[in-house]
């Protein structure tokens, strides 16, 4: 049994927050009911046609959901929600600000009639506030957060090349309604949840924030080397290829000097005693380093950093990672059936082994709106008139 079997959530979602966070409850055995509009769909639908026709944001959260298409401001959609959540344990929305309310589907609108009902808001702000009413979108989001000012190089600041604000919001989501269904277990009584992107992105810039505590210098932009310790980033290998390494503590860095640049005299050299001496001293550093590299392959590296255990990574674009050994030694690719045939598909991460995480399909749009109205009682001279009136 599947931990969340026998749970339903609506869900008022497009985009990525929203969507990701209740793909991550689908996995778990919930079963999603994602309203869409009619004819358009959730307009992630459309971000691109890279995974074999499809949207890559699409395909990737929205598995294992059902697609109602339904005209939420026409005239007849009201009783057609009602009957959705008359049986559903979480509503979740991303809609503009505002415009849940508006429906009647805010959570103190609900409450009285659905007691049980845990209602998830998901904004860019919050519910209040001088911003909470400004469009939000994830690199937006990156920038107010501070994420930009970190990120990137001296010269120009860089996004996060996955929409990582969104993320964070999605998961905050994810277990606050994990964590409302064990207390409404205890209660019988269901809650309203406030996500903010600004306040998850936020929440995961802490280290910076505390860095720069008390008007302190801000860490500053580092490419992909680590902005306050050093050696800890990319390095060039004579190959044309590029090994990450980071160093952690001084013991460390005399096993670095000593096995891997085979020169155990710097670990006591003045210049690179600390690391905040190493940070000061990066780029003669830097030089060191590189002049051992230049002369050994990106593997004869590794090697050498692997005989340290010195932490390394590949710098791996997508298509080494479509191959990735680790990935596949683990059996971490299932596929998923989509509207344009099976797809390939991670695994979710974390699954207990005595369970399997639900990997259905990703549904075209409306493609299970009779059978959801059938459901709740509908005729099909019913949804036909739904469908003529333009309500689905």
């Amino acid at each position: 049994m599947r931990p969340l079997e026998g749970i339903t959530v609506v869900t008022l979602e497009h985009a990525i927050a929203a969507p990701f966070c209740t793909r991550q409850l689908a996995d778990l055995g919930a079963r999603v009911i994602k309203v869409e509009r009619p004819g358009v769909g959730d307009f992630a639908r459309a971000y691109d046609s890279r995974a074999r026709g499809l949207a890559s944001h699409f395909v990737w959260t929205n598995r294992s959901k059902e697609s109602l298409t339904l005209d939420v401001k026409h005239e007849q959609a009201n009783g057609v929600l009602h009957k959705l959540l008359a049986d559903a344990d979480v509503l979740v929305q991303n809609l503009a600000p505002g415009a849940a309310a508006r429906l009647g589907l805010s959570y103190d609108a609900l409450r009285a009639r659905y007691p049980r009902l845990i209602v998830c808001d998901i904004s860019g702000y919050g519910a209040d506030g001088p911003y909470r009413d400004k469009k939000a979108y994830d690199l937006l989001i990156q920038s107010e957060a501070g994420f930009l000012s970190i990120t990137g190089s001296g010269d120009e600041p860089a996004k996060a090349g996955c929409s990582i604000a969104d993320i964070a919001a999605g998961m905050y989501a994810y277990t606050n309604i994990l964590a409302a269904l064990i207390r409404r277990g205890r209660t019988g009584e269901g809650c309203r949840l406030d996500v903010s992107m600004l306040e998850a992105l936020t929440e995961w810039m802490s280290y910076p924030l505390y860095y720069a505590m008390d008007g302190a210098e801000p860490p500053p932009r580092a490419g992909a080397a680590h902005a306050t310790i050093y050696p800890y980033g990319p390095f060039p290998a004579g190959d044309g290829k590029t090994v990450m390494l980071g160093l952690q503590n001084e013991r460390e860095w005399a096993v670095f000097c000593a096995r891997v640049l085979l020169r155990p005299e710097l670990a006591t050299d003045p210049r690179f005693a600390s690391n905040a001496a190493r940070n000061a001293a990066r780029a003669e550093l830097r030089e060191l380093i590189d002049d051992v590299f230049m002369a050994l392959t990106a593997e004869q590296v590794i090697e050498r950093l692997d005989a340290a255990q010195i932490a390394n990574a590949h710098l791996n674009d997508m298509h080494d990672v479509w191959h990735h050994a680790q990935l596949a030694a683990r059996a971490r690719w299932t596929e998923v059936a989509t509207p344009a045939g099976p797809m390939p598909a991670l695994l979710p991460p974390g699954v207990p082994a005595d369970f399997a995480p639900r990997m259905d399909a990703v549904p075209a749009l409306g493609q299970h709106t009779d059978t959801i109205l059938q459901q709740l009682g509908y005729a099909p001279l019913d949804i036909a008139a739904l469908r003529a009136a333009g309500a689905i």
